[in-house]
């Protein structure tokens, strides 16, 4: 009776109080199977929240799903990749950090407050990061030709394939397979990625374009042999699935990215925000997270908790030469309408 009595004094004077699930609750927009169950549950006993999860296939989607979808005032956490951060702050649909809510942030590998999207994790701090390749099956690794050719090269032998489904990740892989940057902004180069990924379409051999999940389980079926996908999903395949299936990072270089977290504006559990992002930031559970996603961390006090073998494993956490042939996608600017462009032409041949 005396609690019933504090709460109607409560209201009394600070009016209704929120909905007593809001308190307890935190919706997470993600890439579907980027995130451990055991992360997941263990924040939730930990701290008494009710974590509820959609996932989506694209950055585009997401941005889309935020912008004119509804999905500003419904998630509190987003995990967008760098080349949509300009997007998402020109549009306003995230909010800066307060890093006083974050003393975890200093486990953080200083390399990554320099990241060119959100220099000193204005916006966002780094969640993991990989590169994205080809999941080759293949009884006998030693003998896979380490190209985008095996997807490109229509003299390429045995190869059902499938490749990305958006224009970034697709157009970018063409252009690196014919010597250009991920980022050209040359009409002429992307013309003739253009001609390639238009005749590569018209190859029984290609299967499908599909998210990275989807080509992925089409190589572990065996309905396709070759397929690009994102490094952690190909070699937690590898692992625990099936051993045929490798990970390769293609010789002419690929895209390396990070993917970040942030929180939308109007989040409705915004406490509960700050409390998931400083969690991840944690050593522990930073490690936890890479052992089970099999992504490298950008969290340097995570890596004393990481079996040597992951940091040693070059797929991983590529370095040497190969490095100097990888890049970030950058946004573009008004250079994107090129690759929008691009991209309706291929899809409508």
């Amino acid at each position: 009776m005396k609690n019933l009595l504090a709460l109607a004094a409560l209201l009394l004077v600070f009016g209704p109080a929120a909905p007593a699930s809001a308190a307890g609750t935190l919706n997470v927009f993600i890439w579907s199977e980027y995130m451990d169950p055991e992360v997941i549950s263990d924040f939730e006993k930990r701290f008494d929240v009710d974590v509820r999860e959609d996932n989506y296939e694209s950055n585009e989607e997401m941005v889309i799903k935020l912008d004119k979808g509804g999905g500003l005032g419904k998630y509190d956490i987003i995990v967008p990749s760098t080349y949509v951060m300009p997007s998402l702050t020109n549009l306003k649909l995230i909010q800066e950090l307060d890093h006083a809510r974050l003393p975890n942030l200093g486990n953080l590998d200083p390399q990554f407050a320099a990241l060119a999207a959100d220099p000193g994790h204005r916006y966002s701090i780094p969640y993991q990061w990989g590169t994205s390749g080809l999941a080759v099956r293949s009884a006998d690794p030693g003998q896979i030709w380490k190209s985008w050719g095996l997807v490109f090269d229509p003299n390429a032998k045995g190869s059902r394939f499938v490749l990305f489904d958006t224009a970034r990740d697709c157009l970018g892989s063409a252009l690196k397979y014919l010597g250009y940057s991920f980022n050209s902004t040359n009409s002429k180069e992307i013309e003739e990625a253009v001609r390639l990924l238009t005749a590569t379409t018209k190859r029984p051999a290609l299967l499908s374009f599909d998210g990275g999940v989807g080509g992925l389980n089409k190589v572990l079926s065996g309905i396709a042999t070759v397929a690009q996908v994102y490094s952690g999903e190909a070699l937690k395949s590898h692992d625990e699935e099936d051993q045929d299936v490798h990970y390769i990072i293609p010789e002419e270089g690929c895209e390396i990215w990070t993917d970040l977290v942030a929180i939308p504006q109007r989040a409705p559990n915004l406490e509960n925000a700050y409390l998931f992002m400083n969690y991840l930031l944690d050593a522990k559970v930073g490690a936890k997270l890479a052992i089970s996603t099999r992504y490298a961390t950008p969290n340097a006090a995570a890596r004393a908790f990481i079996p040597q073998e992951y940091l040693d494993n070059p797929a991983m956490y590529p370095r040497g030469p190969i490095l100097e042939k990888m890049e970030y996608i950058n946004d573009l600017g008004s250079a994107n309408r090129l690759y929008d462009e691009a991209w309706t032409m291929i899809k409508t041949q």
